[in-house]
């Protein structure tokens, strides 16, 4: 019995000091889509942003596939030492209804750090649509049931998942037309092929500011305040009352992560992202940075499991999976 409390006296300090000097090596952030793409930016603003207070090392690796679920496996399955983290967005939330068969339970398989940012969506249509304004439009998607074409950036894409909860609140259904990511099916859009999509404002903006598009509300419950937008009402206040749609991003770490390093990367989070050029790189992208409780690990899974709550229903309803 003596020897058993040595031992986990002995493991217990091993712990401590490992903690105290963490990070000792390179700390990895995984992020499960492509280099180049919106969740990639996010993460290499955050690596360098969060390199300072933790005095390390932070790298990147891109492991892309299955809808950002290969990645989350990766890191749930990965050694619990707070050298493996995951950068991922609204797909935490959505894999579990989109993916029937998952290898890992996106509330039991991580610890959770914070949420790091948020990104507005707009509705927003082909150029030569009709419908002058919200309520012009909802009038057009009236009578003409059955004739509307949706497009979407893929399946569990975030405007894919924007189109179906609009669907379910208008309670009209529309034709969806998926494409390989959100360039061809904007370059459709503008080009008159498809009626409508909703898409994240880092990339719809432009299109609204040059006159490419249509817009015709955002998806949260406030106004947005950028130039493009400023003058375009919520959903939630047209009539689809709780309508509210972000692309957020959070950070994790693989299961039973010691506290004293859960603690340290939290600490570290919260300190980049009050980084002066981190916040200029997301105002840049569109994104609004967290500053309320969800930036703890609690309140950030409580936030994640009011997501799952939200999409699983919207998704099962559609009866659209990705396995």
């Amino acid at each position: 019995m003596k020897r058993l409390l040595t031992a986990v006296t002995l493991a217990t300090m091993a712990l401590g000091a490992s903690a105290q000097n963490y990070p000792e090596k390179p700390i990895t952030i995984v992020v499960p889509f492509a280099a180049g793409g919106p969740t990639d930016k996010v993460a290499r603003d955050l690596a360098e942003a969060i390199r300072k207070p933790l005095g390390g090392q932070v790298i990147i690796e891109n492991v892309a596939g299955a809808g950002g679920t290969l990645g989350h496996t990766k890191v749930a399955k990965a050694s619990a030492d707070g050298y493996t983290l995951l950068l991922a967005h609204v797909a935490m939330a959505t894999a579990p209804a989109l993916y029937r068969k998952l290898q890992y339970d996106a509330l039991n398989d991580f610890e959770y750090l914070g949420l790091v940012n948020e990104v507005p969506m707009t509705l927003i249509a082909r150029p030569t649509m009709p419908a002058a304004n919200y309520a012009d439009l909802a009038k057009w998607l009236d009578a003409n049931k059955g004739k509307i074409n949706l497009a979407n950036a893929g399946l569990g894409s975030a405007s894919h998942l924007c189109g179906l909860l609009f669907q379910q609140s208008t309670k009209i259904d529309m034709t969806t037309v998926p494409y390989k990511g959100t360039g061809p099916a904007m370059t459709d859009l503008i080009g008159g092929q498809v009626d409508l999509m909703c898409d994240q404002t880092t990339n719809t903006t432009s299109q609204i500011s040059g006159g490419k598009v249509k817009a015709y509300a955002v998806t949260t419950t406030k106004r947005l305040t950028g130039d493009a937008v400023k003058n375009l009402p919520t959903l939630n206040e047209v009539g689809l009352k709780g309508f509210n749609v972000t692309i957020w991003h959070g950070l994790y770490a693989p299961k039973n992560t010691p506290k004293p390093v859960l603690d340290k990367v939290n600490a570290a989070l919260k300190t980049a992202l009050k980084d002066a050029q981190f916040v200029k790189n997301q105002e840049a992208l569109g994104a609004d940075i967290v500053d309320d409780g969800r930036v703890n690990p609690a309140e950030h899974k409580k936030f994640v499991e009011a997501e799952i709550a939200k999409w699983g229903p919207v998704i099962k309803a559609a009866g659209q999976y990705a396995d």
